[in-house]
C-alpha cells in the first residue's frame, strides 16, 4: 500500500506569550517570557506563585456568553485556536467531504477546574448533592474535540489523546497516520490544556516539579542552565489543520510543511522520571526518523522537551547525542518554554507550530535564561542561548515527553 504525504495547511494558537499564531511567533523570535505572577487565583500561600498564564483575554470576545459558560478552560481554549487555524487553512470555503474530516486532539489533564469548582461547592454545602448538570460533560478531556466537530459538523474520527505531555503531539502523530493510510482526508489536530489553578499547581508543588524562583518569575524557565530548579506552569491550545496532499492541492491551499514522520516510545522507568540515560528519548527520535526515512544529518533543528527540570534536561541531551553522533554539534536545539513554560497536553501542538514556522522562516527561536553552564551538559552543543538565530532549516523535530515515561517525536519538513 502506497502511503500519502501529509501536509499542514492551517495553524491556530493562544499562548502565554501570544493569542494569535502570528503574536505568539513573534514573540518567540524576540525571547519574550510569558511568566508572572498568577492572576486566575490568591496563590500567595503556595510554594511557587507565578505562572505562564494567558493575557488579554476574554473568552466572550469568541465564544457567547451562554456557551462559553458550558466549556471548561481548556475546551474554551481549545474552540479558540481551533477557529484561527479553519480560517487559516480556509478548509470549509471549499466545500469539503466532512464525512472525511476529523478531529484528534490531545489534552493531559481535561477539566481540572470544572472539577475542583464542583467539589468546592459540594463540600462547602450540607451534603446534598447539588451538581451543575454540566459537570461531567465539561470536566472529560474528549470533550473539546467533541465540541470542535459540532461546531463544524465533522463526522471523521473524533478522539482524544491522553498521554501527560505528550498528549498533543501524540494527537498529531494519530491525525497524520490516519490521513497517509487514506482514513481521512483532513483532520483538525493540536491540544489545550488549563491547569493554572489551586489544584494544578498545588499539586504540580506536591511533586516539586514546579519552579519556585519566586523573587523572579521571567527567568524561572531556564532549561540547561545549571540553575535551572523546575518547570514553570503554563496554559494555553495550539491547532494545525493537516490534510492530504493532494487533497489540499487540489484546492489551492497553502501549504507550510510536509509531517515527515512520527516516534512513539516508553520509557519503562519510573512514574515521573526519565530514564537517566534518555534510553526513551533515543529510541522515539530514532523511530521519528525510521518513519520519514530520513538519516540523521538531514536534521536542522531539534525542539527538545526541555522543560528546566535537573534531571529531564540531562537525559534528553544524552538522548541527543546518541541519536545524531557527530551532527549533534551542527543542529540548533532549543527550548521554546523557556518562554512559554510547560503547556503540559498542550506543548506539543504549540511547540510543533514553533518547528513548522522555523522550517517556514529559517529563523529558531532562543532558549532563554541561559546564564550558566551545566557542567553535567555538553555546552558544545548549540543550545540557540538567549537570541534567535536565522539558518537554514529544511527539517525540524519536535520532541515531547511525558509522566509514565510516554515519548513522542514529530518530524516537520519543507515541502519539496
Amino acid at each position: 500500500m502506497e502511503l500519502k504525504r501529509v501536509v499542514v495547511t492551517g495553524l491556530g494558537a493562544l499562548t502565554p506569550i501570544g493569542n494569535t499564531v502570528d503574536e505568539y511567533w513573534n514573540s518567540l523570535i524576540s525571547g519574550k517570557s510569558g511568566a508572572a505572577p498568577i492572576q486566575q487565583f490568591d496563590a500567595s500561600k503556595f510554594k511557587t506563585q507565578f505562572a505562564c498564564e494567558i493575557k488579554g483575554f476574554n473568552v466572550q470576545d469568541y465564544i457567547d456568553r451562554k456557551e462559553a459558560r458550558k466549556l471548561d478552560q481548556f475546551s474554551q481554549y481549545a474552540m479558540v485556536s481551533a477557529s484561527e487555524a479553519m480560517a487559516d487553512s480556509s478548509l470549509m470555503e471549499s466545500s469539503p467531504n466532512v464525512d472525511r474530516i476529523g478531529v484528534i486532539w490531545g489534552s493531559g489533564i481535561g477539566g481540572l477546574k470544572t472539577f475542583q469548582d464542583e467539589c468546592e461547592n459540594f463540600f462547602k454545602g450540607d451534603g446534598t448533592p447539588k451538581f451543575n448538570p454540566f459537570f461531567i460533560p465539561k470536566m472529560i478531556a474528549d470533550i473539546a474535540a467533541g465540541h470542535i466537530s459540532i461546531k463544524y459538523g465533522l463526522r471523521g474520527p473524533n478522539y482524544v489523546t491522553v498521554s501527560a505531555c505528550a498528549s498533543a503531539t501524540n494527537a498529531i502523530i494519530d491525525a497524520y497516520n490516519l490521513i497517509r493510510l487514506g482514513k481521512a482526508d483532513a483532520i483538525v489536530t493540536g491540544g489545550s490544556e488549563a491547569a493554572v489553578n489551586a489544584m494544578g499547581v498545588g499539586g504540580f508543588n506536591g511533586l516539586r516539579a514546579l519552579s519556585t524562583r519566586n523573587d523572579d518569575p521571567s527567568s524561572a524557565s531556564r532549561p540547561f542552565d545549571k540553575d535551572r530548579d523546575g518547570f514553570v506552569l503554563g496554559e494555553g491550545a495550539g491547532a494545525l489543520i493537516v490534510e492530504e496532499y493532494e487533497h489540499a492541492k487540489k484546492r489551492g491551499a497553502k501549504i507550510y510543511a510536509e509531517i515527515a514522520g512520527g516516534g512513539m516510545s516508553s520509557d519503562a522507568y519510573h512514574m515521573t522520571a526519565p530514564h537517566p540515560d534518555g534510553i526513551g528519548a533515543r529510541n522515539v527520535m530514532r523511530e521519528a526518523l525510521n518513519d520519514a526515512e530520513l538519516n540523521a544529518n538531514a536534521v536542522d533543528y531539534v525542539n527538545v522537551h526541555g522543560t528546566s527540570t535537573p534531571l529531564g534536561d540531562v537525559a534528553e541531551t544524552k538522548a541527543i547525542k546518541q541519536v545524531f553522533g557527530d551532527h549533534a554539534y551542527n543542529l540548533n536545539i532549543s527550548s521554546t518554554k523557556s518562554m512559554t513554560g510547560h503547556l503540559l497536553g498542550a506543548a506539543g501542538a504549540i511547540e510543533a507550530i514553533a518547528c513548522i514556522l522555523s522550517v517556514k522562516n529559517n529563523i529558531v527561536p532562543p532558549t532563554i535564561n541561559h546564564v550558566t553552564d551545566d557542567p553535567e551538559i555538553d555546552n558544545k552543543l548549540n543550545f540557540t542561548f538567549n537570541e534567535a538565530q536565522g539558518r537554514e532549516v529544511n527539517v525540524a523535530l519536535s520532541n515531547t515527553f511525558g509522566f509514565g515515561g510516554h515519548n513522542t517525536s514529530a518530524i516537520f519538513k519543507k515541502l519539496i
